[in-house]
């Protein structure tokens, strides 16, 4: 599985993005995907994820704000991100893992996408 992020950029405190994630590969509908970030110099942090079942998880810091979905037609998962803050600014990488593991380990995911710069200015 190969897996391409994409949708970061520069936004004002309080505006919104939406990053997109592309996923190679025959069996998508089977991977549980996550959204992770991270700040240079800190360890990378979960964000969001939407099981293969389709339960949704959200790190508190981001509820209410942030929306993931998926199309698994387009072989897709979106991160929609609102009222975003500066402490919001990160890369943001997609991942996947088969089935359902530890959600919000990183450790428990296999695959990775190259990640995207997303920076809120204040």
């Amino acid at each position: 599985v190969q897996l391409q992020a994409s949708g970061g950029g520069l936004v004002q405190a309080g505006g919104s993005l939406r990053l997109s994630c592309a996923a190679s590969g025959r069996t998508f509908g089977g991977l549980s995907m996550g959204w992770f970030c991270q700040v240079p110099g800190k360890e990378r942090a979960f964000v969001s994820a939407q099981t293969w079942r389709g339960n949704l998880y959200y790190a508190d810091s981001v509820k209410g704000r942030f929306t993931i979905s998926r199309d698994n037609s387009k072989k897709m998962v979106y991160l929609e991100m609102n009222s975003l803050k500066p402490e919001d600014t990160a890369v943001y990488y997609c991942a996947a893992q088969r089935g359902v593991q530890d959600i919000r380990n990183e450790d428990d995911y296999s695959y990775w996408g190259q990640g995207t710069l997303v920076t809120v200015s204040s």
